[in-house]
């Protein structure tokens, strides 16, 4: 599949069973995502971790007294710094090369400040500020090479949004018809969704692909490709 190719399905729950069947068992691409749980069972290196949801853990860490203040100052620092970085190349005005170059000691300071606040540590059965900071420290210190997982690929994101937009009118449609009630209606609505984005974000038109699969299955002839690379 391409970035303009689109697959959706209807599952049960978010675990990770759910998670293996939508991206199967021989999956070697990179999932954008958040830390959820579901998706642990793929290496870091197919992983790369949504930095948009990560501004939020820093900007939490940052709006806490104390020390957390000051590391998730320069936390959010750093991630600017990324940014900015990642959004000249996206604007063509530096290369991938000069991308890489540019952002690798940002991630060396950044993993570097993780470690101390680490190191500080805290008490046993401590529920301060500091104590959640250090803990979302130990966390992403577990998955830090997913962060950076964007600067290794060319072409890979450094968030999710994308995905999130695309599944926005989505969810608006289930608020509103209410979802279906059946594991068959679930089906059928994702496969749906799945040919109308696929299409829309190709700037294919979506009536024309339809008349095409329906002649074609009535007259037992070629179905038309939802793929951009068939």
């Amino acid at each position: 599949m391409s970035p303009e190719d689109q697959k959706r399905m209807s599952l049960d729950s978010r675990s990770t069973t759910a998670a293996i069947e939508l991206l199967g068992n021989a999956f070697g691409g990179i999932v954008v995502s958040d830390r959820f749980s579901a998706y642990n069972h793929l290496p870091t290196k197919q992983r790369q971790l949504c930095w948009a949801h990560l501004i939020r853990d820093l900007t939490a860490i940052a709006e806490r007294p104390g020390a957390s203040a000051e590391f998730g100052a320069q936390l959010l620092g750093l991630q600017q710094q990324l940014f900015g970085h990642w959004h000249r190349y996206k604007e063509g005005k530096i290369d991938w090369p000069a991308l890489q170059q540019s952002c690798r000691p940002i991630r060396q300071t950044f993993e570097t400040t993780l470690q101390r606040v680490v190191e500080l540590g805290y008490q046993r059965g401590e529920r301060t500020p500091w104590a959640s900071t250090v803990r979302t420290c130990q966390q992403l210190q577990k998955v830090t090479g997913g962060l950076w997982t964007f600067l290794e690929n060319e072409g890979i994101e450094p968030t999710n949004n994308a995905a999130e937009r695309a599944l926005r009118q989505s969810v608006i449609q289930r608020k509103i018809s209410q979802g279906v009630q059946s594991r068959q209606g679930a089906i059928c609505r994702s496969r749906l969704l799945t040919v109308t984005t696929t299409l829309r974000q190709q700037g294919r038109d979506v009536w024309e692909f339809l008349e095409q699969a329906w002649i074609a299955h009535h007259r037992d002839g070629v179905m038309p490709s939802l793929l951009s690379d068939p």
